[in-house]
């Protein structure tokens, strides 16, 4: 369903007011039912994040959704939803067991061909039309319990470093972990 005028224009009014915000924390309702956030100063730099946000209003203006949206980028996230969502998790709780068994499996692949090209890539049903995609590399010079041990801390960081996202990755300079829920990694088959 596409927007009506008066939602449109909420949204443009949105989008182009958070881009033209400080670069400060800052949440703000417009209409009755718009809100916008921004990140710290200290985070970013500001040529950046001025970049990305102009980017991702010029994404979301273009994909205008009745009942929200979100894009992200690499320094900014922006969402809108006719509804208010400040402080209410987006995610079902049972998403991170989904991931922790995805991740599990991708780590087990990766384990045994340890000291070889194969990566540990899973795939798990989520929901009826959303599958959890696992990526969990280990450089070919490491065992498979060291290669075990890295990629068992790295994913031990999801928990506080991603919470409830639907994608995170993180890196070691041995081994790095990674979960969407899109199709990511190259070739696109896989054994799960």
């Amino acid at each position: 369903m596409a927007l009506s005028r008066r939602a449109r224009r909420c949204l443009v009014l949105l989008l182009v007011s958070l881009a033209l915000l400080p670069l400060g924390m800052a949440t703000d309702p417009i209409g009755g039912y718009c809100s916008e956030s921004g990140t710290s100063d200290a985070e970013i730099n500001g040529k950046a994040r001025r970049r990305s946000i102009n980017s991702v209003v010029s994404d979301l203006v273009a994909k205008a959704a009745s009942n929200g949206g979100f894009a992200t980028y690499d320094y900014c996230f922006m969402r809108y939803k006719n509804a208010n969502f400040i402080g209410q998790v987006d995610m079902r709780v049972d998403a991170s067991k989904a991931v922790v068994k995805t991740m599990g499996k991708a780590i087990a692949q990766a384990v045994a061909t340890a000291g070889s090209a194969v990566l540990g890539r899973m795939k798990e049903k989520y929901t009826t039309f959303v599958n959890i995609y696992g990526l969990s590399p280990c450089t070919q010079d490491l065992t498979q319990l060291t290669c075990a041990q890295c990629l068992s801390t790295a994913v031990s960081n999801f928990g506080d470093t991603c919470n409830t996202a639907e994608g995170c990755q993180i890196k070691y300079s041995s081994c790095w972990v990674r979960y969407e829920i899109y199709l990511f990694y190259f070739p696109l088959e896989t054994s799960g």
